[in-house]
């Protein structure tokens, strides 16, 4: 329970409050729980999406409010580290200046445009799905953005001034990725009309971002919490443009 509650309190904006300090283990426990917290973030996304196209707002406008709304829900830091971790990439430099980029504050031209694509896709995607009523799907998509968490935390050193990084680095067992990876293949059969394309949904986003953290490892020097939110945005983008296919 003191895992969930931090899980809660690092990943949404709910009042709940972890334990008075955190140190690698309960941190640990909090990044395992981190895609439970994805299936209730999932499930209110879902629930919105549904109620707005009740409602009867068109479908990209409902797709994009629910979007918007899990900025909300998560104080927007998934987004933000998004947009820190396409400037880094974007850099020129050595790691020290990527990594110096990353904490400037700011969004420039790489940041901007990786917003404005992760939620773009998003957006048109949960509309795609709110189309033919495949709440689950969208659901689905939320949750496995935070597997993508447990993932990044698997292997990586952090990188060099991370705190964040330093804290819920290596601090994953295989057993862990590998019962939630099952859990979210297995969910996936019965989140598209052909059971094959939810598996192939989560295969294929989970797959890119392991790839993309592997680059952003070895640009940056390590793992920090920027490329952790950049894994949570792209994967939810991916597997829900792909559980969009019809």
């Amino acid at each position: 329970m003191a895992a969930a509650r931090l899980a809660v309190s690092w990943l949404t904006v709910l009042p709940m409050r972890g334990p008075e300090t955190v140190d690698r283990k309960s941190a640990a426990g909090a990044i395992a729980a981190a895609p439970v917290v994805g299936a209730v973030l999932g499930v209110g996304a879902a629930g919105l999406l549904w109620v707005l196209s009740w409602a009867g707002l068109g479908f990209a406008l409902a797709g994009l409010v629910t979007v918007g709304a899990l900025g909300l829900a998560t104080r927007g830091m998934h987004l933000d580290g998004l947009a820190d971790t396409a400037d880094g990439l974007g850099s020129y430099g050595p790691p020290e200046r990527a990594r110096e980029i990353m904490k400037s504050g700011g969004a420039g031209p790489f940041g901007v445009a990786a917003l404005i694509f992760a939620i773009g896709i998003q957006a048109l995607s949960f509309a795609a799905l709110a189309e033919h009523g495949r709440w689950f799907a969208v659901g689905l998509a939320v949750a496995v953005g935070r597997v993508a968490v447990v993932l990044a935390c698997r292997g990586y050193a952090p990188a060099p001034g991370a705190s964040f990084g330093a804290l819920v680095s290596r601090t994953q067992s295989v057993v862990t990725l590998a019962v939630w990876t099952l859990v979210a293949l297995a969910v996936g059969v019965v989140a598209a009309p052909t059971r094959w394309l939810g598996p192939v949904a989560v295969a294929v986003a989970l797959a890119g971002v392991a790839l993309l953290v592997w680059h952003c490892v070895r640009r940056f020097g390590g793992l920090n919490g920027d490329v952790l939110g950049a894994a949570v945005e792209v994967t939810v983008a991916v597997t829900a443009a792909v559980l969009s296919v019809s």
